[in-house]
């Protein structure tokens, strides 16, 4: 055994087992069962309380809402299967660690920690969701979409509890997750039904109709908000989770799948969870603007407040209270576990433990901060444009490598630990067309594939250029 390779398993040893620096192995791989309820439990979750109703405040139609999420979705769903899982299962790395081999290790620090730092913030509007819900029993003030700062003591006690208690779940490592999230999702699934049958008695709907007629031809957005088309929903819904599958997230994953047929399971995220729960949560939120508390907010030019909470409160009572509150540890669960093994990336000899700790702690203090929870649209499609193209560097390696006459993990292999081609290809092509996403007001996620397939371009090129004989 090699230095290198004893030195490797004494971190092993030391970071609990996760396989952070070195493939899976056989013994340790999972079936379909496994990511099946993970990503049910993941994507059926605290957060389509707040992205459901945004399919009413922007003046969205039927035919555009409807087809629209059963288009994009599956493209999501086909991204996962045939990029994500697909080299997950032949390379079994964390995408930490494959980003190491390629950008070098003084490149991947500062990657990093950005995406552990984000993936924090996306869990603490998690909190923020589940908060929402525990908060009614003690008649807590509920934030408001333009609320920053935390709004008394109840609200920071609470997020504090829920934060302590979902880190140490996380910290256990990806089994105890795996499990949660089994043990879970069957009731935040049943919850979502449930919500959506009660909300359609409640709006007087008989038939399909009717069903149509709550969005029909579309109207105006609401005050604060954009006209979305049948193009918003199809590349909103598909790159919404674009950082977990064409910006490679999930190798992290799915390393654990026997097969890279364990991607299909993702459908069971998108269809439960980014369909049917959305539009579930959608119709929650029609029976909330149909109250003199909402009509009066749009009477002042104003957009009715969305606290997942409540709002499922007011449909299903107590029951929705719990489903709000698991549906967002089922969510804060794996992003605090993607996000301490990326801090475990920057700190190797640092145990699972202790940088999920650590991560969760970062998360809690963002979910005392409503504003990552009210601003959510607006974050996550931000989040992926900005990580999105990285995963193409890592796919464009995989598939052209040999077309493109470069060499594989070329970091690792050359001793460098700065990889230029990786940052030049991204920085153009985030620097590109984010400019043209502001400066002529295009919908960002428009430009997210674009982007993602100019970087992974321009990697090849500039490898070509750059790297030096083997």
């Amino acid at each position: 055994m090699s230095q290198n390779h004893h030195e490797e398993d004494i971190v092993e040893e030391i970071a609990g087992g996760e396989f952070e620096r070195e493939p899976v192995p056989q013994s340790k791989l999972k079936s379909w069962k496994s990511f099946l309820g993970m990503y049910a439990g993941e994507h059926a979750a605290g957060t389509e309380f707040v992205i459901g109703p945004l399919f009413l405040t922007t003046g969205v139609s039927a035919f555009d809402l409807i087809i629209g999420l059963l288009l994009g979705n599956l493209m999501a769903v086909l991204s996962w299967r045939f990029l994500t899982s697909e080299i997950a299962v032949k390379r079994r790395l964390t995408l930490y660690y494959q980003l190491e081999k390629i950008c070098g290790k003084k490149l991947v620090i500062g990657y990093n920690l950005a995406n552990g730092i984000l993936f924090c913030f996306l869990a603490g509007a998690m909190i923020t969701v589940s908060a929402t819900a525990v908060g009614i029993p003690f008649d807590m003030e509920m934030p408001k979409l333009t609320d920053t700062l935390p709004n008394g003591p109840t609200w920071i006690i609470i997020v504090l509890v829920i934060g302590a208690v979902i880190s140490l779940i996380a910290s256990k490592g990806y089994d105890t997750v795996s499990k949660a999230a089994n043990w879970m999702s069957p009731i935040i699934v049943l919850a979502f039904v449930a919500c959506g049958i009660v909300a359609l008695q409640q709006l007087g709907v008989g038939s399909f109709q009717d069903f149509w007629n709550i969005w029909g031809e579309g109207g105006e957005p609401f005050p604060g908000q954009i006209k979305y088309t049948f193009w918003h929903v199809f590349f909103w819904s598909w790159f919404a989770n674009g950082a977990m599958h064409i910006g490679m997230s999930d190798l992290s994953v799915f390393r654990f799948a026997k097969k890279a047929s364990s991607g299909w399971t993702t459908a069971a995220g998108m269809y439960v969870g980014h369909y049917m729960a959305w539009i579930a949560a959608a119709l929650l939120y029609a029976v909330y603007v149909q109250t003199p508390e909402a009509q009066a907010l749009l009477g002042q030019g104003l957009a009715p407040n969305v606290a997942p909470g409540p709002l499922a409160y007011n449909a299903i009572g107590v029951f929705g209270i719990i489903a709000v509150v698991l549906a967002g540890w089922t969510t804060a669960n794996p992003t605090i576990y993607r996000a301490g093994l990326a801090f475990q990336a920057i700190m190797p000899k640092t145990s699972t433990f202790w940088v999920t700790i650590l991560a969760g702690s970062i998360a809690t203090i963002a979910g005392l901060f409503p504003a990552f929870a009210m601003k959510l649209l607006d974050f996550v499609a931000l989040y992926g444009f900005i990580l999105a193209p990285v995963g193409a560097v890592i796919v464009f390696e995989h598939f052209f490598h040999n077309q493109a006459g470069i060499v594989q993990n070329y970091a690792e292999l050359a001793g460098e630990k700065f990889n230029k081609s990786v940052l030049l290809a991204w920085g153009i092509s985030f620097g590109l067309f984010y400019y043209i996403s502001i400066q002529f007001d295009v919908f960002l996620s428009f430009v997210t594939l674009p982007a993602w397939l100019l970087c992974g371009v321009l990697f090849l090129i500039f490898s070509k250029k750059f790297q030096k004989k083997m």
